[in-house]
């Protein structure tokens, strides 16, 4: 009788497994793009339990699985967690979880911290549209959040913007943009910001990634040929978006259906329409065009699909086994009332 061996991956273990290798996991997320766009992958909408509602919550639970038909198929989900007391008591805002299983078998393959996995494929999705979105002689760029994905959102930038010199670093704590971009090693120079509209107005290409639930950025700040990417669910105020020249998101059907986001509120109103945008996996395949002049104003808005989770936490239990790493465990010695 086979009996499934889980390997169970610790946040040091994913990190051991080389997560922070940003070239990699951006590969990686631009490759599951492709399959989707070649139907090989299933990625349902995101289950969102929000406490005590969606609207109003104060944490959250989220399933997001998927199904990747790449060299080797894998089957997963993400259990995504966030709770907004966390960061008083010192521990990460977000928590999760990955799991990754077998299409055939459906025996578990792996158990995984999935909390970095999340901030690291989180940047690499920015990275991705930012090729296709954003001039290919942007030098400026302003990060608005300086949390765990401002910190991935530096190495992405700098993977996938040849000519960037400067980013412009802004969080409402100071003191965390300031330690962020004191840091050694970020590979560019980063600024810490006190005043978002004059950063905004210098900046080629404007990143949000924040748990700001009320709009903050208005087009007036905008050069007309910046690129815009929204990482959360409502960070820009409407006319940035419908002002827009171009626009993508990363998950249509999820977007135009998520309470709460800029896209399904423009959508319910009439005021968006599934072919004024287009998807990631599109402009990857060369189906839809990216930026077609350095004088368009492009938005991005990307709320995270699960098959990108579980493509890099795929890699990353392969890189594992391959090295030895991880923690097997059996789910059990003999399966009772077979």
């Amino acid at each position: 009788m086979k009996k499934p061996e889980i390997l169970f991956l610790k946040q040091e273990d994913v990190l051991a497994a080389g997560l922070l290798d940003m070239k990699m996991v951006l590969d990686v997320t631009e490759e599951t793009f492709r399959l989707m766009s070649e139907d090989r992958v299933i990625n349902p909408p995101k289950i969102k339990l929000g406490l005590p509602d969606n609207s109003n919550w104060t944490s959250f639970f989220m399933s997001m699985p998927a199904y990747v038909n790449s060299g080797v198929p894998v089957a997963g989900f993400k259990w995504a967690a966030e709770s907004k007391q966390n960061a008083s008591e010192g521990i990460p805002y977000g928590i999760d979880l990955v799991v990754l299983s077998d299409p055939d078998t459906v025996f578990p393959r792996a158990i995984m911290d999935g909390t970095l996995i999340t901030a690291m494929r989180t940047s690499a999705m920015a990275g991705v549209v930012a090729r296709r979105m954003a001039r290919e002689d942007s030098e400026v760029a302003c990060l608005v959040g300086a949390g765990v994905i401002g910190r991935t959102m530096i190495m992405a930038m700098r993977e996938v913007l040849p000519n960037l010199k400067e980013i412009q670093l802004r969080d409402l704590d100071v003191k965390k943009s300031e330690a962020l971009s004191s840091e050694p090693g970020l590979g560019v120079r980063v600024v810490p910001s006190r005043d978002l509209e004059a950063s905004v107005r210098e900046a080629d290409v404007v990143v949000t990634e924040t748990t700001s639930r009320t709009p903050f950025l208005k087009r007036a700040w905008l050069k007309n040929n910046a690129s815009v990417i929204q990482m959360s669910s409502y960070e820009i105020e409407d006319d940035v978006l419908l002002g827009a020249d171009r626009v993508a998101v990363d998950n249509w059907e999820q977007l135009s259906r998520g309470v709460g986001t800029l896209i399904n509120k423009l959508f319910r109103e009439g005021r968006l329409k599934r072919e004024d945008v287009s998807e990631i996996h599109e402009l990857v395949s060369g189906e839809k065009q990216g930026r077609a002049s350095d004088d368009e104003l492009t938005v991005s808005c990307l709320h995270g699909v699960g098959a990108i989770d579980i493509a890099v936490s795929a890699k990353i239990y392969e890189n594992a086994v391959a090295r030895g790493i991880g923690r097997k465990l059996n789910l059990w010695d003999n399966p009772l009332w077979v």
